[in-house]
């Protein structure tokens, strides 16, 4: 799949079987410079003609839809015509579970759909901005880069953590962890690898709210060590993942040789919330040289000067390589601004954060 050129539009199909929501996409994103709306379609199957007729850049696709799923629809796409997807949801549990399935077989982004407490405005003008950064993501077969599939399990997996560290009940090392578009596959990569009794880890994955308890769900039961949203007051500890929810702010805190995480509202820092600047600052305050932070695929400058204080505050730091990268936007700009200490492809993310832990 080729990406699209800068400064040119981004031809863009709309696959929803609401007439309502194909329409009012249809007009406000045909409002945006360099968006180009060249078709609808109801149901998959005559998205599977206008696809083959019109060769969009982008799709965007409802997951719910009659005569075929948008789940089964987007798994037959990625193997036979893979594309960048942008998948629109609905704001319930049931909404994010697929989403974050369909995150998972290859979809670039997810968005909720317009309606009840989201703005049409909102909603389009957030997902204008994952268009352009779809547009020119890397798809390849089945949704993956074919340089980010893990190797077997039995060559991938680090020897596990030194046993001493799951008989304590807190940690002295902390895995901090910030990703954006193409996040659900890397991180599912990076923490799949880690042992049971890794260092506890921290996450801030972009993503609305109500749908990261869905991802949560998930890799807990893809990862040896434990998965869960955090809540307020989740001690950091050997074998746990803690994962940002949607909407809030995650930061770590300490209490002597104990380390937790706090929840915060507020606004949105690097336009995001939850923000990898905000956990990544917490972090270098209350961890520093305890800490290995890494920065993955996605958009934007979010958790890039993060990045940059981790290192000042003495941590171990990490950037995604660029051939591996869904969107090399994050760990660019991390890279330009002197805050990573090395660069590795994605599947020498986990072996490298645990060489790191070990020093």
């Amino acid at each position: 799949m080729t990406t699209v050129p800068l400064n040119a539009s981004v031809r863009v199909l709309v696959v929803d079987d609401s007439a309502v929501v194909r329409k009012v996409l249809t007009q406000e994103l045909g409002r945006h410079p360099g968006i180009e709306i060249v078709g609808t379609a109801p149901d998959p199957y005559i998205a599977r003609d206008k696809i083959v007729a019109l060769n969009p850049d982008v799709l965007t696709l409802d997951v719910e839809m009659p005569r075929m799923d948008g789940l089964t629809f987007l798994r037959k796409l990625m193997k036979h015509h893979p594309m960048p997807v942008i998948v629109l949801s609905s704001l319930t549990p049931a909404g994010g579970k697929t989403a974050v399935e369909a995150l998972a077989a290859g979809a670039v982004d997810v968005i909720c759909k317009p309606g009840g407490s989201y703005s049409v405005g909102d909603v389009c003008q957030s997902l204008v901005e994952k268009i352009k950064a779809a547009s020119r993501a890397k798809v390849a077969p089945g949704g993956l880069r074919p340089d980010a599939v893990p190797d077997p399990p039995s060559t991938l997996r680090p020897p596990p953590f030194p046993e001493r560290l799951s008989m304590v009940e807190t940690t002295h090392k902390i895995f901090a962890l910030g990703a954006s578009t193409g996040g659900v596959q890397a991180l599912t990569c990076v923490l799949s690898a880690l042992p049971a009794n890794a260092p506890g880890t921290v996450v801030v994955q972009h993503m609305p709210a109500h749908f990261t308890s869905s991802f949560a769900q998930r890799l807990h039961g893809e990862c040896a060590m434990s998965v869960k949203e955090a809540a307020e007051g989740d001690h950091v500890l050997p074998g746990r993942v803690l994962i940002a929810p949607g909407g809030l702010h995650l930061l770590l805190q300490r209490s002597g040789a104990n380390y937790f995480v706090t929840l915060r509202d507020g606004p949105p820092v690097c336009r995001q919330k939850p923000s990898v600047e905000v956990l990544f600052n917490s972090v270098a305050k209350y961890a520093g040289p305890n800490a290995v932070g890494a920065i993955l695929t996605g958009m934007g400058d979010d958790g890039a000067t993060g990045l940059l204080n981790l290192r000042r505050a003495g941590a171990h730091t990490i950037a995604q390589d660029e051939q591996s990268c869904v969107v090399y936007g994050m760990p660019k700009e991390a890279v330009a601004r002197g805050g990573a200490e090395t660069i590795v492809p994605l599947t020498k993310v986990a072996e490298t954060l645990l060489a790191f832990a070990r020093n």
